[in-house]
């Protein structure tokens, strides 16, 4: 059974998509990327168009994929850089990972305002960016960072305490769905989303070769 895709609600989100499929390289994709303006709103707030971070090997043993820049990651560029990516980094480490060995990307590319969720047509419009990115990327693993992400993967319906833990198959790739990290910040170092993300990601290290 087919995976269900965010939609291509209107034609900026087919226009991203073929200007996505014709770079042929991640240099020629994050070029053109730092210039979309197909999200009026993103556009005219963000700082920084987001593209994401690769290892400097090339291809990653795994990707890690958010939901959109925060306000660090507008001003610098960068993904995960803030006190998600700080405790990202620790949760990884705990696990036996590496963030150099990861690719650290977003379904959206561009800050909301106010940090907010992004709407559907800024995820559609978005989505050719991300498809591109793990067409040159071609991680076996996809770490699904919190419900906007998983949903991106798995479909609209997907709840995410109904899909962690296991890894699900897309496109010839395993997909995990887990917490966010700003979702572990929220409940503390004793909540539940600290602990399932430290579990999954523990689980995601013992299935990479």
């Amino acid at each position: 059974m087919a995976v269900p895709r965010p939609p291509r609600l209107d034609a900026a989100a087919d226009e991203v998509a073929r200007i996505a499929a014709e770079s042929p390289d991640w240099a020629t994709l994050g070029a053109v990327a730092r210039s979309c303006v197909a999200c009026p709103e993103l556009a005219a707030t963000r700082q920084r168009v987001v593209v994401g971070d690769v290892p400097a090997s090339g291809r990653p043993r795994f990707v890690l994929v958010g939901e959109a820049p925060g306000a660090t990651e507008d001003e610098t560029g960068r993904p995960f850089v803030g006190r998600s990516g700080e405790l990202l980094d620790l949760l990884l480490a705990e696990a036996g990972l590496s963030r150099a060995e990861a690719a650290v990307l977003n379904i959206v590319k561009c800050r909301p305002p106010g940090n907010r969720t992004p709407k559907a047509p800024e995820v559609a419009r978005c989505s050719g960016w991300l498809r591109r990115q793990l067409e040159l990327l071609d991680p076996p693993v996809v770490v699904a960072l919190g419900l906007s992400a998983a949903k991106w993967f798995l479909g609209p319906r997907t709840v995410l305490g109904e899909v962690r833990g296991r890894p699900h198959p897309w496109e010839g790739r395993s997909v995990w769905a887990t917490y966010h990290p700003s979702a572990a910040i929220r409940f503390g170092p004793n909540g539940a989303p600290r602990a399932g993300l430290l579990a999954d990601l523990t689980a995601v290290a013992g299935t990479l070769p």
